[in-house]
């Protein structure tokens, strides 16, 4: 799996449920994921069952557990994620990071880490990231990823900034 100086990322299992729940449930984390609500356990479930049926799909989807190096403790998670928008497809370059965890780069360094694989690896020509309007920490990440806004669309209702690796 892909390694950063201070990270890693792993599958998620059926006993990372609780971990993912704590982002699921935590409302700051959520503000700007979606539709902007939280996730009940069964809603947290569905998710789950989701992203492991994306790993049969392909070895490089889904959202994976980042851990921290060092101590092997799970700090968010992050991956590539297929989109159709506006009839167009993209491979999104998503990432959440636990609240404790903010402000610490780690978001940015896992971003960045992805970005090359996906150039290198996958080949692949162009990567987005979506950021909802005013999530101004997102944005950051994007923009250090070297990423520009393409377009702005609305998804569950929100404003989506479409951040790309070739705006």
């Amino acid at each position: 799996m892909l390694e950063t100086e201070r990270l890693k990322l792993r599958d998620y299992t059926e006993d990372d449920f609780e971990f993912l729940y704590s982002l699921t449930s935590n409302e700051k984390i959520m503000k700007y994921i979606g539709n902007g609500q939280t996730r009940d356990r069964i809603e947290t479930k569905e998710f789950m069952d989701k992203m492991l049926k994306m790993y049969d799909e392909s070895i490089h989807l889904g959202l994976r557990v980042i851990e921290l190096k060092s101590t092997g403790e799970a700090i968010g998670h992050a991956g590539f994620i297929d989109w159709i928008i506006e009839d167009n497809e993209y491979t999104e370059i998503g990432y959440w990071i636990a609240e404790d965890y903010w402000n610490q780069g780690y978001a940015t360094e896992i971003a960045i880490a992805l970005r090359t694989f996906g150039e290198q690896m996958l080949q692949l020509e162009e990567m987005i990231s979506l950021v909802q309007v005013g999530n101004t920490g997102s944005e950051n990440v994007a923009e250090k990823n070297g990423m520009q806004v393409l377009k702005q669309v609305a998804m569950k209702g929100k404003s989506v900034n479409v951040y790309s690796t070739k705006a």
